[in-house]
């Protein structure tokens, strides 16, 4: 017969296993769950990805990558956007002025390719303006995306949640070295802005 120590020892050890047995699983489906900033990531990674399209259209037409123009009509369009959506416009124009220059820098840097290894240029290439129609809606996209994001853009887990978006990015879209420390600059300040309050 078992001394009543015993069983309260048992009691006590089949409690922690359980309890030990719970945090584990807890932990692993915490894993498993998408970050909150997922789709904004994702959506920052594909506008990322018009870059090489669009540096082949300007560099088989003679374009300059620079348009300063366009740079300015793209801010003013997003910081309109988050006012409508009421986003922190200051807060939208400084993450896409980070998501412009990285841009920018994988252009130059196809260009500088290009220049020196001329079998590389792609044959064709798309029209720009279709491209930037496409760039125009991941924009908007974009906007939305931090507008539902806000509490997350907030929180003290965000960097911890932008860390898991971009290891994501990366993986589905399979970016190579270069495109990835281009995403990780384009969102390297999401943490510090979100809806107005």
């Amino acid at each position: 017969m078992s001394s009543p120590s015993r069983v309260v020892r048992r009691v006590i050890v089949s409690c922690l296993a359980t309890t030990v047995s719970l945090t584990a699983s807890a932990s692993i489906a915490a894993a498993d769950e998408p970050s909150p900033l997922a789709r904004l990531v994702t959506h920052a990674a594909e506008r990322l990805q018009t870059a090489d399209p669009v540096a082949a259209s300007k560099f088989h037409t003679g374009g300059a990558v620079d348009d300063p123009a366009r740079e300015d009509a793209v801010i003013d369009a997003v910081t309109a956007a988050a006012t409508a959506h009421q986003v922190d416009a200051e807060f939208v124009h400084r993450v896409f002025r980070d998501q412009i220059d990285a841009t920018d820098s994988l252009e130059h840097s196809r260009f500088a390719q290009w220049k020196i290894d001329p079998a590389s240029v792609p044959r064709d290439a798309p029209d720009l303006s279709s491209l930037r129609n496409d760039i125009d809606r991941l924009n908007e996209a974009m906007v939305e995306d931090m507008a539902d994001a806000g509490d997350a853009l907030h929180a003290a887990s965000c960097p911890s949640d932008l860390a898991k978006a971009e290891k994501a990015a990366v993986a589905a879209k399979q970016l190579d070295e270069l495109y990835a420390r281009a995403l990780h600059f384009a969102v390297h300040d999401y943490c510090q802005g979100g809806p107005l309050r």
